[in-house]
Parts: structure tokens; sequence; C-alpha cells
């Protein structure tokens, strides 16, 4: 049983096993079951308000079992929709910053974690995002999150916090990366929907 009251490296400590856990849990749905998820994830953003009225944006390549926004992007990128996708940058505070998608199969690269990312273009400060749809390890109703550890998109929410204008930050996952209730830290940033193939839970 997670404690919610647990010292910081008690809370590290448990966050390092349910990560373990949920990363297992989505990486054993069978591609079937990847591919359903992601057609009904689809269809169920593509009729929210937010992505309605969206003109730029943010995702991500899945990878790692993660919930792939893939089919979303091709519906809206179809109505004229642009796509960003984050950019390791070890050069900026946040430690990333947003590039267009390429036009082709060419103009990616790898990062340092192996994940592809878009080799060059015109960034677009994350605060003019209309939306910005990011992976998720694990979540509870309340909109708290659980990520890969890195830090980027905390520190990322905690900037778009202070920001009069930001996007909608909606956390994509499987319904089996639920949880009752996660372990929180003082510098967690809840998102404001996540979306499974389940439907959407508001929490904001």
């Amino acid at each position: 049983m997670l404690d919610p009251h647990a010292t910081v490296p008690d809370l590290q400590a448990q966050r390092r096993q349910l990560r373990r856990v949920l990363r297992q849990r989505r990486r054993n749905l069978d591609p079937a079951r990847q591919r359903q998820a992601a057609r009904a994830v689809a269809s169920h953003l593509q009729r929210q308000p937010e992505l309605i009225r969206a003109r730029r944006v943010a995702a991500y390549l899945a990878c790692d079992g993660e919930l792939d926004p893939a089919p979303l992007l091709t519906r809206i990128a179809a109505r004229g929709c642009r796509i960003y996708f984050p950019v390791i940058a070890d050069d900026s505070p946040l430690g990333v910053r947003f590039l267009p998608a390429p036009s082709g199969r060419g103009g990616w690269r790898r990062n340092r974690f192996g994940i592809r990312e878009p080799a060059a273009g015109r960034a677009l400060p994350a605060w003019q995002l209309d939306v910005l749809l990011m992976p998720l390890v694990g979540f509870d109703r309340d909109g708290h999150r659980l990520g890969m550890g890195g830090g980027y998109y905390d520190r990322l929410l905690a900037d778009l916090a202070r920001r009069v204008r930001r996007p909608r930050c909606i956390g994509l996952a499987h319904g089996c990366q639920q949880v009752e209730s996660l372990p929180v830290a003082d510098w967690d940033r809840n998102v404001e929907a996540i979306v499974t193939e389940r439907g959407v839970i508001r929490t904001a």
C-alpha cells in the first residue's frame, strides 16, 4: 500500500516501484489492444472543445508501451492543425523546447534516450501552444500524474502555471495505468484532463 505521507526518500522509492509495475503493465498490452486503445482515445479527444479549437498541438512519439497519439494527430493535422514535438534542450532552463513535426520521413534524430525528435525547425514557446498532450506512466482520478522521473514535464508544468496564457495540459494513458491514489510530492503538478480508451477524466 502506498503511503501518501511518506518522507522524500520513501516517496521516491514508492514511485520507482510503481513505475516498474505500471510500465510493465502497459508493455504487456498486445499490439492489437494498443491500436484499439489509440483509436478510442483519438475518438474521445477529437470531440473535446480544446481539440476542436486547437491550431497548435504538442504531442510525443509513443514508445515503451505508451498510449500512441498518432491516430489523433493524423486527424487534426488533416484539418490544418500544426503539430509539435518536444526536443531535449540542455541550453533551455526547462530542458526542453518544441519544434514542428518534419514534413517527411527525414528530419528526425534520436536523442540520448533513443527517442526520435525533430532535428530542426523554428521552436515555439510552450505557452503559445493550444494543447499539450503528454504521456503518463500512472495516474489517479484527482489528476495526479506519474511520469518517467526525468522531471521535464514537472518543470514545464510549473512554468506554465505562472503564465497568463498557457495550453490545456492533457495526459494520455491506458486505463490499466490508473491507480487509486498516487504518492504526491510538493513539486508535482496536475494535468487538467486525462484520456484513456475508457473516456475523459476532467480534473480542472
